[in-house]
């Protein structure tokens, strides 16, 4: 995982990186919906909007990335908090923030049958308000073996990062203004369902 990070030092609009070395590592249309989160890179003092404390390290603030995709990995909804943000809070925001996805027939589909979740997820009060949604959860426990099964559906998530991040002005945070930030995470995760609907044809 991507170590916590930041913006950039000074501007809203920032210069290239100084050195190499400054880097770290780099509801479904008819599927379940799995949901992760992703640390930006680049420590700075400075700090904008949607930016706090990194969980890994408290002296370098760092922004996150959460995202809802579908069963092959394509991008739904996208958002952005600070690094010190609980991954659950921004469940439900995103399930909300799926749009209407239209299928073969009948009304449009605003939320998946089931949603998969890592144990970052695992909280009895959100799997109720799933149920209440006409969801089933499927979110590991905390505390248990690892070895669930999960992680055979969930690593479309990991891909979809993948994906997201290789754009660079994505991989590290350089605008003081979160709505700037969200503006270039949902343009990137339009280019990759164009990309998606592109290869289909």
């Amino acid at each position: 995982m991507a170590q916590a990070a930041g913006l950039d030092r000074g501007r809203g609009v920032a210069q290239t990186a100084r050195r190499p070395t400054d880097r770290a590592p780099a509801s479904e249309p008819a599927g379940p919906g799995r949901l992760r989160r992703r640390r930006l890179t680049r420590p700075s003092p400075e700090r904008g909007d949607h930016v706090g404390p990194s969980p890994v390290d408290r002296a370098r603030p760092g922004s996150k990335h959460h995202l809802i995709v579908d069963r092959n990995g394509t991008p739904l909804a996208v958002t952005l908090t600070g690094g010190n943000r609980h991954d659950v809070t921004q469940l439900l925001p995103l399930l909300d923030a799926v749009p209407p996805i239209r299928g073969l027939r009948g009304r449009p589909r605003r939320r998946p049958r089931r949603l998969y979740g890592d144990r970052g997820y695992d909280f009895d009060k959100y799997r109720r308000q799933l149920w209440k949604r006409g969801i089933k959860p499927m979110i590991a426990r905390r505390g248990i073996a690892h070895g669930s099964g999960l992680g055979k559906v969930r690593w479309v998530v990991e891909r979809a990062f993948a994906w997201l991040h290789q754009f660079k002005r994505l991989r590290i945070r350089y605008e003081h203004r979160a709505d700037l930030h969200q503006g270039l995470l949902e343009l990137a995760c339009s280019i990759i369902c164009l990309r998606r609907l592109s290869r289909s044809f």
